[in-house]
């Protein structure tokens, strides 16, 4: 019987490990360069990974705060957020050209302007 009880504990145990092992993550936040197309001043910014977001955002107080080259969009684009209601910042009608660097890659990307609140970027997934 003690026998049975020591299994049972370790067994509880184990599966309470696996569970801490995998549990799912909320966020995924991750530190990305990013820097100006006309003057090549750059910075470090944390960024949001969002797996359900299709394209790249920048928070309207970044892009004012740092003077980002604004470029208008030919189309304005609605924006709802996860619970489908309107985003705050309205629609979207303005996006910037940077280059982006993670742990030495580099690329040029669009960055959609919008309100997002304490996010300064959020990287979708294309």
């Amino acid at each position: 019987m003690a026998g049975t009880i020591n299994q049972k504990a370790v067994q509880k145990r184990e599966a309470r490990e696996v569970r801490q092992i995998f549990k799912p993550l909320r966020e995924v936040w991750m530190n990305v360069g990013i820097e100006r197309i006309d003057t090549h001043g750059g910075r470090i910014v944390k960024a949001l990974l969002d797996s359900g977001a299709t394209k790249m955002f920048m928070s309207r107080n970044l892009a004012k705060k740092r003077r980002y080259k604004l470029i208008k969009l030919n189309q304005l684009i609605q924006v709802r957020n996860i619970d489908g209601t309107s985003n705050s910042g309205d629609a979207i009608t303005y996006k910037v050209e940077v280059n982006m660097f993670y742990k030495g890659h580099v690329e040029r990307v669009r960055m959609d302007i919008c309100e997002l609140g304490k996010t300064n970027i959020i990287l979708g997934i294309l």
